[in-house]
């Protein structure tokens, strides 16, 4: 018989067995932490190498995000997956990464929000102009997406709104979130990185001179510690993590050839910036000026690696701008800003970390890329041309004169066409059953490859910044002085680097994929009155027939006693 007794200390062990397997749960949970991402995308996930970064940090780091105050549902979202995304960095850090956010209009006086802003656009965080309809009045706002990443007294600006500017801005907002990840990460490592990748630039070939690459030269020892390599001299390669040939004009020897290949052959990465023809915009106010091919003596060692630059140059209708004299009015010239077809602007893209969410970039005279066979060598194309281009082949007359033509919109029809390319895996050497230069050890000679990289650009003014004619100095990489734009060829570039060097492996983040489920507008538009009334009158109804058949089940059951 069950006595009330009875009942009642069965209660109590119920009781006490929960809060004992509850203690032990946590005890377990202590011990063994783990986080479980339902999404579909895996969005609230970060990669194992970032996991890895935040587990090995030593100190504090501190984030200040500046996308904070009235904004509108898009910067909305960023905001909130900024904060998602340093929360999941908190936890793996132990609590190390400390976040904050701030409004840069918040400052008390207009004058110490001026400083405050322009403080911030010296780090790195520029401002971006918001144009916003609120109440039938046309707004003007300026919000800076970005943050300041700070650690062991060294802080570096961040900038987190990052996407291809062609799409929508609901497109470009999701780009960016997809990039937080590495955006951030990378920040972390340039400030905790003690063991940082050394870089060299090739010359002693007519490569880019230091003015020309200023730019990226700044960014690359952000990163890395960066070195002049001259071939000709014997010092070993290998002490190198990457190697950089920008742009060269004159032949390479086979000595100089054998040290490349060798290096390659043990692993070695190359990036290689190559202008095949001839051209420039000096030359280009020459009437009769045609564009011959370079002879840099290594087109057989690209055909033995998997590739061919053609001795061609590419036109698209899809092209930067140049100025041109289109008449005289007072005894002045009078310049307008022409499609220029010989600078196409890339935005075709791969879907690689190298150049996911990548915005347009810029080329000048760039040649297209063939593919040839290359036994154990994956060949993956990473740039294109728009569908609107076509080849010319060498010799190329280049005349600024071109453009007051008029051009046939049909003729544009061999696009799109490779331009940039990714080669990894065991590649063959260039000597192998062939007599080696003279001067190299047949015993250390290796015909096969270990798992290079090798990423090559048929234009080597990617890399070239423009100069300021007034001060003399070099100015942002990317950045067009006819229309103030700055196209993403910086960001191409490091990248790339960043894939070649491996960066622990960060790099891999960019493959992120956020999918956007925007609503059906007309359905939405159509159907609104029919949802709203299901949302407000549903949850009556269910509640109204809970009473009730609370009601009933109470008096059935009492009814019986």
């Amino acid at each position: 018989m069950v006595t009330f007794s009875s009942k009642r200390t069965g209660d109590i062990l119920l009781l006490a067995n929960a809060l004992v397997l509850m203690i032990l749960i946590n005890m377990l949970a202590a011990d063994y932490f783990f986080r479980i991402d339902l999404t579909e995308d895996k969005r609230y996930s970060i990669n194992d190498q970032t996991k890895d970064l935040l587990r090995s940090l030593d100190d504090d780091v501190y984030v200040e995000v500046y996308l904070e105050g009235e904004l509108n549902a898009g910067f909305r979202r960023l905001r909130n997956a900024i904060a998602e995304t340093l929360d999941e960095f908190r936890i793996y850090s132990d609590n190390k990464v400390k976040v904050s956010f701030v409004d840069p209009t918040s400052a008390l006086s207009p004058q110490a929000q001026r400083e405050f802003m322009e403080a911030l656009t010296a780090k790195g965080v520029t401002p971006t102009r918001v144009v916003e309809r609120q109440d039938g009045q046309t707004l003007e706002k300026l919000i800076f997406p970005g943050a300041v990443v700070s650690y062991g007294g060294m802080e570096t600006g961040v900038m987190l709104l990052k996407g291809n500017k062609a799409q929508t801005p609901e497109q470009e907002i999701n780009q960016s979130i997809e990039g937080l990840e590495y955006a951030l990460a990378s920040a972390v490592y340039q400030l905790t990185n003690i063991e940082r990748n050394r870089i060299g630039f090739i010359y002693g070939h007519g490569e880019l001179d230091s003015l020309s690459v200023a730019s990226w030269n700044n960014a690359l020892l952000d990163y890395y510690d960066v070195y002049k390599v001259n071939l000709q001299r014997k010092a070993a390669l290998n002490d190198y993590d990457a190697l950089i040939i920008a742009k060269p004009t004159r032949p390479f020897t086979e000595p100089e050839k054998y040290k490349l290949d060798q290096y390659l052959m043990q692993g070695g990465r190359l990036m290689l910036l190559i202008d095949k023809l001839e051209a420039t915009m000096d030359s280009a106010s020459r009437a009769d000026y045609f564009a011959f091919p370079y002879n840099l003596n290594i087109e057989d060692q690209l055909f033995r690696y998997g590739i061919r630059i053609n001795p061609e140059l590419l036109q698209d209708r899809n092209a930067g701008l140049y100025p041109v004299v289109t008449g005289q009015q007072g005894g002045k010239p009078q310049l307008q800003l022409m499609d220029w077809p010989y600078f196409p602007l890339i935005n075709r893209y791969a879907d690689h970390p190298v150049t996911r969410n990548l915005d347009a970039v810029i080329t000048r005279f760039v040649s297209s890329i063939d593919t040839v066979k290359a036994d154990g060598v994956i060949k993956t194309p990473l740039a294109f041309t728009s569908s609107f281009s076509r080849k010319v082949a060498a010799p190329v007359p280049v005349s600024i004169n071109e453009i007051r033509r008029n051009v046939k919109p049909e003729s544009f029809n061999q696009g799109p066409v490779t331009v940039g390319i990714l080669l990894e895996g065991n590649f063959t050497s260039l000597y192998k059953n062939r007599f080696l230069p003279e001067g190299a050890d047949q015993h250390t000679f290796l015909q096969e490859g270990k798992g290079g990289k090798v990423i090559v650009f048929a234009d080597g003014d990617l890399a070239r910044n423009e100069i300021n004619l007034r001060t003399g100095n070099p100015q942002q990489l990317g950045l067009d002085p006819f229309t103030n734009y700055t196209f993403a060829n910086e960001e191409l570039l490091m990248n790339a680097m960043a894939y070649l060097t491996d960066e622990g492996g960060l790099i891999q983040s960019r493959s992120r994929e956020v999918r956007i489920r925007p609503l059906n507008k007309e359905l939405v538009r159509t159907g609104k009155i029919r949802w709203q009334s299901i949302n407000v009158a549903l949850p009556l109804v269910v509640l109204i027939l809970f009473g009730l058949i609370s009601v009933y089940v109470r008096n059935q059951r009492f009814a019986r006693v």
